[in-house]
C-alpha cells in the first residue's frame, strides 16, 4: 500500500485536515480532544467502563479481566504486527503544540486508539446491552476523531483502525462466545 503524495489517501488525509484546521483553536475543542486522546491512551476508558461495570459481581468481574486481556492483545497485534507491515510517518512527531498529548512510539498506520475504541465499544455493547451502543460508538468516535485533530495520526489511519479494531472485536466475540463469557 502506497501512502505517497498523490494518491487518494492522501487527497483523503488532506481534506480531513482542513476541515478540521477552523476548530483547532477553540478552547472546548483543545479541552475535548486533548481528553480524548489521553483516556484513549492504553484503552485506559474502556478498562475503566469494564471495571465499573464488574462492581458488585465476581462473573461481571471475571469478564471485565477477559475483556482487558483482549484489550491487551488487541494493542500488541495491532501495534507489534500491524503497525510495522505499513510503517507510514505521522503528520507531525509530536502532534499540534495546542494540544496536551503523549508523543507515540509507534508508526501511523493504522491509528491504535481508534482500533481500541472499535474494539472495546463493540465488545462493550454485548457485555451490557444493545441500548449502550449509542454511547459507546459515540465515545469511540471522539477518541478517533480527536487524534486527527491533534494531527497525530492521519484520518485515512482512524478510518484503517476503525475497521481493524471492529474486525478484531467481532474475533474477541466469536472468542468470547467459545468460552461462553456472553
Amino acid at each position: 500500500m502506497t501512502f505517497g503524495p498523490t494518491t487518494r489517501f492522501e487527497r483523503f488525509d488532506n481534506t480531513v485536515d482542513s476541515s478540521l484546521e477552523h476548530i483547532r483553536d477553540y478552547k472546548l475543542v483543545k479541552v475535548v480532544f486533548s481528553i480524548a486522546s489521553a483516556v484513549g491512551d492504553f484503552g485506559i476508558l474502556w478498562h475503566i467502563i469494564g471495571l465499573l461495570r464488574a462492581l458488585g459481581s465476581v462473573d461481571r468481574f471475571q469478564q471485565a479481566l477477559v475483556f482487558s486481556t483482549l484489550i491487551g492483545i488487541e494493542s500488541l497485534l495491532l501495534n507489534q504486527g500491524i503497525k510495522r507491515l505499513f510503517r507510514r510517518s505521522r503528520p507531525t512527531s509530536s502532534g499540534d503544540e495546542r494540544f496536551a498529548l503523549r508523543t507515540p512510539r509507534t508508526s501511523s498506520f493504522p491509528s491504535g486508539h481508534s482500533s481500541s475504541a472499535f474494539f472495546s465499544a463493540l465488545v462493550l455493547t454485548y457485555f451490557f446491552a444493545w441500548q449502550w451502543w449509542p454511547l459507546f460508538y459515540a465515545l469511540a468516535m471522539v477518541i478517533a476523531i480527536s487524534r486527527v485533530g491533534v494531527r497525530i495520526h492521519h484520518a485515512s489511519d482512524v478510518v484503517g483502525g476503525a475497521i481493524v479494531g471492529t474486525l478484531m472485536g467481532i474475533a474477541g466475540l466469536v472468542f468470547l462466545n467459545g468460552i461462553q463469557l456472553i
